[in-house]
């Protein structure tokens, strides 16, 4: 076949070259949430070598992150919970058990306590605070970490797999800089910790596209618009099963574009968890490759500092062709659809292509609900002004994270 991209959809004279940062730590793919658990990290590994393996890497700056302190975290969690994190082990896990139950974590929870778990949200947090700083010191356009995106968590509880929330740490620190940031979530749950962290505010606009209804978590109806001076500020496009790529775009483009032109961010942070592709473990939707990534292209197509994370994405194989496309994407770069030799290429078999083919299933998000729906909340984003606010300004915002070795990052044994 041809070689595939999706860069013609972005043609014109304001789509320049991009400034392309790309946040990756070895040892994010070695942690294990255990035999049974949907979340495999290793997945982040093989997105990694897939990445190297179609020479992206030459493309974009590539580094490796600091470790997240908890203090870092504590710009949005509670110190108890941070604190407990760090402490638990899988060895002491009955000196823990109110805490446990209080903090939603360990045995018969869906967050379990495995072996250096604070290490692990470390690691993916500090990924997420360095490319917000990246962005913030004008050094890149577009920044990319795909262990984040881990956006359930909460000020005080894990959640949905998520331990620490690096998305809101990193529109924190986005805040900074920026009047106004926009978050997008295009993983198939609903984006609840983020949203409930700026529930209230203007200054950040949370807009989720999720399966709704007997759905984990349960939240993110269409008329949840925010509260106080944050309500409008809250978008929540509730989808049903079967959602497909041509009905995706329908809604997509239009929620998106008028949110620009009402909200005019001054940064944007995207959530690409790639549960929401058709074949997910534990996702309904019906997606291509093409139609994931086809919102990441139009969201770059507005030249905003976008901050772009991953997220969900249950089928192993699945999910490092997703974030691999997109990377490519994101470069303007194409892509051959034959999978180049890597480390693993024995998991993207039987047939060794990037792109796959979506499921006869049927799409019950019908025109006429997806019209309406769409309406609703165009009229909610009429209401909306960009609010103006002082940020800091000048000076050096943030450490400088340390060049990844990538060639290095590229060769070794399997995890075991």
């Amino acid at each position: 076949m041809s070689n595939l991209s999706l860069h013609g959809t972005n043609s014109g004279p304001g789509n320049a070259k991009k400034r392309v940062s790309y946040f990756y730590h070895s040892e994010v793919g070695h942690h294990y949430y255990g035999p049974a658990h949907p979340m495999k990290p290793h997945r982040l590994k093989l997105a990694h070598h897939l990445i190297l393996s179609y020479g992206l890497y030459q493309k974009m700056e590539c580094y490796r992150p600091h470790l997240a302190t908890a203090a870092e975290m504590t710009a949005f969690h509670s110190e108890d919970y941070i604190s407990f994190l760090s402490r638990i082990t899988p060895d002491n896990l009955r000196n823990f058990s109110t805490q446990m139950s209080k903090f939603n974590a360990g045995e018969f929870t869906d967050c379990p306590v495995f072996d250096n778990l604070f290490e692990f949200t470390q690691i993916y947090s500090g990924c997420s605070i360095d490319a917000a700083i990246k962005l913030n010191n004008d050094t890149s356009d577009i920044a990319i970490n795909w262990s984040g995106g881990l956006h359930h968590a909460k000020k005080s509880e894990a959640s949905g797999f998520c331990y620490v929330n690096d998305i809101v740490l990193a529109i924190l620190e986005l805040l900074k800089v920026h009047a106004r940031v926009l978050y997008i979530d295009i993983d198939i749950h609903h984006g609840d910790g983020v949203e409930e962290a700026f529930y209230g505010t203007p200054r950040v606009l949370t807009c989720s596209f999720h399966k709704f209804g007997e759905y984990f978590p349960g939240t993110g109806d269409v008329d949840d618009t925010g509260i106080g001076e944050g309500k409008g500020y809250s978008i929540n496009y509730p989808c049903n099963d079967g959602m497909d790529d041509e009905s995706f775009k329908a809604v997509f483009e239009p929620v998106i574009g008028k949110i620009m032109e009402r909200f005019q961010p001054g940064a944007i942070c995207l959530q690409c968890g790639a549960d929401s592709l058709s074949g997910d473990r534990l996702g309904c939707f019906n997606l291509s490759l093409k139609g994931h990534a086809a919102c990441v292209a139009y969201v770059k197509s507005f030249n905003v500092p976008t901050l772009v994370l991953g997220g969900g994405g249950y089928t192993l194989r699945n999910v490092p062709r997703c974030w691999t496309y997109e990377t490519a994407v994101l470069l303007d770069a194409e892509v051959k659809d034959c999978l180049p030799y890597n480390d693993y290429y024995e998991y993207f078999g039987p047939d060794y292509r990037l792109h796959m083919p979506t499921s006869n299933m049927i799409n019950l998000n019908t025109p006429a609900y997806l019209e309406k729906t769409t309406q609703r909340l165009l009229t909610v984003l009429d209401g909306i002004e960009p609010v103006s606010v002082p940020v800091e300004s000048g000076g050096l915002k943030g450490q400088t994270p340390a060049p990844m070795d990538v060639e290095g990052e590229g060769e070794g044994a399997k995890d075991g």
